[in-house]
Parts: structure tokens; C-alpha cells; sequence
């Protein structure tokens, strides 16, 4: 296996990994994207409890507050998976350009082999027509 495959191997074992790590980091965001929604969909039902009781009405305060800096913190913690999203596919389409470099390197590399192996078999035969056509000379005088 020559350095080449061997670089090639490593950057689709790379790639693989950070494609691996944006899977991750999308799940966590879909994650952080259902909590969100499971906290609007418990206020709602807060929300119509504090009217249909005046003990529920006493306390939605204190769990409004409570439930205004879970979404600060919620939001927070988005706004950081959106970074790492990004982040990660920047890093995954500059990965992805530099195994295609290599990739090409080595397609160019088995062309110019392949070129010098029909340079080599086109040559032979031509050496072997013109020793038949020295033969077929050298026979006909």
C-alpha cells in the first residue's frame, strides 16, 4: 500500500469522524428543540390551570419565573449547538475537499502508470513489426 492509499485511507477514516460528530451535534439540537417545545407546551397547561384555580393563580408566578430562565438557558444552549453545526460542517466540506485532492492525486497517479504501460506495450510491438519487417527484407533477397 503505497503513502497515498495510506492518506487517502486516513482522511475517509477523518471524514467518517466528523461526519460522525455532526450526526451527534444535530441529534443534541433536535433534542434542545423538543425540551423547547415541551416547555411551551407545559405553560400553556400552566397557564390554563392558573385560571381555573385561584391556588394554581397564586403560584404560576415562581413557575414563570422558573420557566423564563429555562428558556434562557435553553436558548443559550442552542444558540451553542447552531456554533458547533456550523463548525462541524466547515470542518466536514474542508475534509471532504481534502480527500478529494488526494483521491485525485491517486486517479492521476494509476493514469500516468496506465500511459507508461501502454507506452511500453506500443513500443514493444512496434519493435517486434520492425524486427518482422527486417526478417521479411532480409528473407526476400
Amino acid at each position: 500500500m503505497s503513502a497515498l492509499d495510506q492518506l487517502i485511507r486516513l482522511h475517509r477514516w477523518r471524514l467518517d469522524e466528523l461526519r460522525r460528530h455532526l450526526t451527534d451535534v444535530e441529534a443534541l439540537a433536535a433534542k434542545l428543540e423538543e425540551q423547547r417545545r415541551r416547555l411551551d407546551t407545559d405553560d400553556k397547561r400552566e397557564q390554563s390551570l392558573a385560571g381555573a384555580s385561584a391556588e394554581a393563580a397564586f403560584a404560576y408566578p415562581a413557575y414563570a419565573r422558573q420557566l423564563i430562565e429555562r428558556r434562557r438557558k435553553l436558548a443559550q444552549s442552542q444558540s451553542e449547538a447552531a456554533e458547533q453545526i456550523a463548525k462541524a460542517q466547515a470542518a466536514l466540506a474542508e475534509a471532504f475537499q481534502e480527500l478529494k485532492r488526494y483521491e485525485t492525486a491517486a486517479a492521476n497517479r494509476v493514469r500516468q502508470q496506465q500511459r507508461r504501460e501502454q507506452i511500453r506495450q506500443q513500443q514493444t510491438l512496434d519493435e517486434i513489426g520492425i524486427d518482422r519487417f527486417r526478417r521479411q527484407r532480409r528473407d526476400s533477397r
